[in-house]
């Protein structure tokens, strides 16, 4: 067993655990929290009063997450610079899950009375808080979700770590869903029509602040980020530099804006739910019963979707799931005070979502590498940092929408299924399902017409970076892995050794015309007989590529390589790979830089031949050093580069 393996238990559990503590904190604070604003803060005897507070409260949430988004970037570049002996990202996940965590449990009191005694000053107060716990909660949330890549340079761990990671975020998410009005109810001195007082809901507050903080601390004592100047960022995000991305990259553009339709409309519809089983329903303990199929299915669809992704295809898998959703919620539209209708209506909307967030989140990585292409530079951090803004935003929008829906359907303060009249629930469904049912095919339309990177486009788009890498290194915009210029060939003999023990297979012989034919560059391939690749040379990484099938290296002299581990292997999207080196990184010759299963190309039906490149080879004359069907190990010489006189 690996002596570093308990450790490496130890810290995907604490991280699982913190994303558990993380999502349930923002299930309560993005939909649960405005039950309790529209529902419990306001009950005097003025309804019109109950009924203007709500509203200037709900705008004042709306505003300031809008505000927030901001200074997101901000927060980004706080972090960049953060540099302790806790490491960059602990302290701000400690320290904001801790304080975001304890303003949230105040903010679910009536802050003194202030709500009564002196309205105007409980909206200062409240607008105060409120912006500050945002913050610090967005110190935690952008720390948390930076941490994998400091946690470990192994892809195979980070993945380990991210699926642990997205178990937890999923079950932290739903299971507030499943829990919360049985708890409020339990501790409640009041039922109220089962919509609770304000004590059950201030008690079940506080606990489940109480767990965000504890898993939070638990990140920073149970993690340990690897130091090093590999993950140092020299540019700061801004604001401006997102929406130069976004309007230059057509295609992140388009599933951006199909995202945000989305987004917007299921965030609004899945906040409406309890309110719909507390004041149509008339059962808000029904709403455990969802809650708990959520949380079920939730954590099905995370490892379903590789699975539906690999035999269907992203695109038709989208619309697949885009439909499911809007007949779920047609069927949940029209159920009224079925059970079993609103179940099936709203388990069929919500099955669909978090297969709809991967198709998004996968194409807005593939994005990175269309608009590397069209635009000559890789912005991988800024394209990256686009859809967590999209669902702040929609969730901005959602609470400014839930807020004037109850005060329109008459559901603020005291209110019980009993007082909501008939017109009022009328008023509520037009909130609840035309909106976001409008929404969401406003985004399926856009997608349909405008996201036209899939699965096969990104495979030629990766296939023509790798035919034009290596072949300007130094020429601006050309070298984006590092920060200084790329060294440029040198006079002299360098023998490159196999990166990989097989059968060493001549370069015109291999199944892809791109390198048989030269195009990329002069070279060898060797049918592999171990799935582990080392650096044939001393030399800095230049080249990653997120399928994790290829590597650029550039030697300390000037040559630049490409490892191409098989042929169409891109196809795999990373399944078989795992990589040792992060862009940038300088390797020693004999340092191991990736690992491939074999079964897994094999399985797939592709070649696993690995193709061995000099991308700059107009700069070097070459000789073999052995022939074509020799076995050859990671020690053997293979190719002899010799840089041209008069270059």
């Amino acid at each position: 067993m690996d002596k570093q393996e308990p450790h490496k238990v130890r810290s995907r559990l604490a991280y699982s655990l913190g994303a558990f503590g993380h999502d349930a904190f923002f299930a309560l604070l993005s939909t649960y929290f405005m039950m309790y604003v529209t529902g419990h803060l306001f009950t005097s005897s003025d309804k019109h009063f109950d009924n203007r507070m709500v509203g200037y409260v709900t705008m004042i949430i709306m505003i300031l997450r809008i505000v927030e988004l901001l200074i997101d970037p901000l927060i980004g570049n706080a972090i960049d610079r953060t540099n302790t002996k806790w490491g960059k990202f602990k302290p701000w996940v400690v320290g904001g899950g801790v304080i975001s965590a304890v303003l949230l449990a105040a903010l679910f009191t009536p802050l003194g009375g202030l709500n009564v005694s002196n309205p105007f000053m409980y909206l200062i107060v409240f607008a105060i808080i409120y912006i500050i716990m945002d913050v610090f909660y967005s110190f935690n949330d952008v720390g948390f979700w930076s941490m994998i890549p400091a946690m470990s340079f192994d892809s195979h761990e980070r993945d380990k770590i991210a699926t642990f990671a997205r178990v937890g975020s999923t079950i932290g998410g739903q299971i507030i869903g499943f829990v919360i009005m049985p708890m409020v109810l339990f501790f409640s001195v009041k039922q109220n029509g089962g919509t609770g007082d304000d004590r059950g809901w201030f008690i079940f507050a506080v606990i489940v602040a109480a767990i965000s903080a504890i898993t939070a601390v638990g990140v920073g004592m149970f993690t340990h980020e690897r130091k090093s100047l590999l993950r140092e960022n020299k540019e700061q995000t801004k604001l401006k530099d997102i929406l130069h991305i976004l309007v230059k990259n057509d295609q992140l553009l388009a599933i951006a804006m199909s995202y945000l339709f989305f987004t917007t409309g299921q965030t609004l519809l899945n906040s409406f739910e309890l309110y719909y089983f507390t004041y149509v329903l008339g059962n808000s303990k029904a709403f455990s019963i969802l809650g708990g199929l959520n949380t079920v299915v939730g954590v099905i669809s995370v490892f379903a979707f590789p699975l539906f992704s690999g035999k269907i295809g992203r695109h038709k898998l989208f619309y697949g799931a885009a439909t499911i959703e809007v007949i779920g919620a047609l069927i949940f539209a029209f159920a009224g005070k079925s059970l079993a209708l609103v179940l099936l209506g709203a388990e069929l909307f919500f099955i669909p979502q978090p297969i709809i967030f991967l198709v998004v989140l996968m194409t807005i990585t593939d994005s990175v590498e269309y608009g590397q292409l069209k635009l000559g530079h890789r912005d991988e951090s800024l394209t990256l940092s686009i859809r967590p803004l999209l669902d702040k935003f929609g969730g901005a929008v959602a609470n400014g929408v839930v807020g004037a829906a109850t005060v329109a359907a008459g559901m603020t303060g005291g209110a019980t299924a009993a007082t909501v009249t008939a017109h009022g629930v009328s008023i509520f469904k037009i909130y609840m399902f035309l909106i976001p049912i409008a929404l969401i095919l406003v985004g399926i339309i856009i997608f349909a017409l405008k996201v036209k990177l899939d699965e096969t486009s990104h495979a030629k788009i990766v296939a023509k970076l790798e035919q034009t890498w290596g072949k300007h290194l130094g020429e601006e915009g050309n070298d984006q892995a590092a920060a200084e210029p790329a060294p440029q060939p040198q006079p002299g003999v360098t023998d490159i050794p196999a990166p990989v023990a097989g059968t060493l297979v001549n370069l015109k012989d291999v199944s892809d015309p791109a390198f048989a034919e030269g195009k990329m560059g002069q070279g060898f391939a060797i049918k592999p007989s171990d799935g582990k690749v080392y650096a044939p040379f001393a030399g800095t990484v230049r080249a990653t590529f997120s399928t994790r099938h290829a590597v650029g290296l550039v030697s300390d002299n000037g040559i630049a390589l490409l490892i191409h581990i098989g042929i169409d292997t891109v196809k795999l999207h990373g399944t078989g790979f795992v990589t040792y080196f992060t862009k940038g990184q300088h390797v020693e010759k004999g340092q191991e830089l990736m690992e491939f299963w074999d079964p897994t190309i094999k399985k797939a039906g592709l070649d696993d031949t690995v193709i061995v490149t000099v991308t700059n080879s107009e700069s070097f004359n070459f000789d073999l050093l052995a022939k074509a069907g020799d076995q050859v190990t990671v020690k053997d010489d293979v190719l002899k580069v010799t840089k041209k006189e008069n270059d």
